[in-house]
């Protein structure tokens, strides 16, 4: 399995807060990792170090072996796609040329790639629809199409890419967050390399073949979900007492009945 994303003892700081500290992992083609932890605990300034559109203080960022700083916004744009938390658009554009728009000046083959790309996010019936019309749910679909045909141009040219996605299920139903794994598994089947920030932990566990676990900076975690959601890390990382248990597939699930107390004294060296 070639490398397509690499970290090496990264670190962020804004100011003096520490944002990332000494991280060091690596997803390979065709690998699905979901990145979780606390609120604070670096999950999507990680995600943007990734990206490219955060330079961190020090360690370096590889991107299909080559640092990610020497890449040309458009030679980034071919390798690796972004679905962030919160997009937005102002004009009344239709869900159809939204998506296009993943398909940047090339519009060679546009058709059939924008075509795929709603049939995945269960919109092809939306295609005519002025976005800003609908659910805050159904915007996000049209948004995750967009980068999906973004990432379709690029590995027709470049071969595997990159696939980041920041909270991608949240403004979704439970029918469209079970669309939403097929379509990640889809494009990992495909090669891609996929990488999620996540907080729904249950999903977490269905979604990826590796969890890393992010906590005040750092990697405390990071394998196969039923090695790594476990109710020791929950106690740790999240102070959640869970009950355990396991979905019949063998993947655990994550139950709290109560929240655990915090250690007297405990402070969080981020100020947070």
């Amino acid at each position: 399995m070639s490398i397509v994303i690499e970290t090496r003892d990264v670190g962020v700081r804004a100011g003096r807060a520490i944002l990332l500290d000494g991280v060091s992992m690596a997803v390979g083609a065709g690998e699905t990792v979901a990145i979780v932890g606390p609120n604070g605990a670096g999950k999507s300034t990680l995600l943007r170090v990734l990206s490219g559109d955060a330079k961190p203080a020090y360690g370096r960022v590889l991107l299909k072996g080559q640092d990610v700083a020497h890449y040309s916004p458009r030679k980034l744009a071919g390798h690796r796609a972004v679905l962030s938390q919160s997009v937005g658009v102002a004009f009344p554009f239709t869900v159809e040329e939204v998506v296009r728009m993943g398909a940047g000046d090339d519009r060679r083959a546009a058709d059939p790639l924008v075509d795929a790309a709603l049939a995945a996010v269960d919109l092809e019936s939306f295609r005519h629809r002025i976005v800003t019309t609908l659910s805050g749910g159904e915007q996000h679909r049209a948004h995750f199409a967009r980068v999906l045909v973004q990432l379709f141009r690029g590995e027709r040219d470049n071969g595997p890419g990159l696939l980041l996605l920041d909270e991608p299920t949240a403004a979704l139903d439970l029918r469209h967050q079970i669309d939403f794994v097929a379509a990640t598994r889809a494009r990992a089947d495909a090669g891609t390399a996929v990488v999620a920030v996540l907080h729904d932990l249950n999903l977490a566990a269905a979604f990826a073949d590796r969890v890393i676990v992010l906590h005040r900076g750092r990697i405390a975690a990071d394998g196969p979900p039923r090695s790594v959601v476990t109710p020791d890390m929950l106690a740790r990382v999240f102070e959640v007492d869970v009950a355990g248990c396991a979905v019949p597939a063998g993947l655990p699930c994550v139950l709290p009945h109560m929240i655990a107390p915090r250690p007297r004294g405990s402070t969080d060296r981020r100020g947070r």
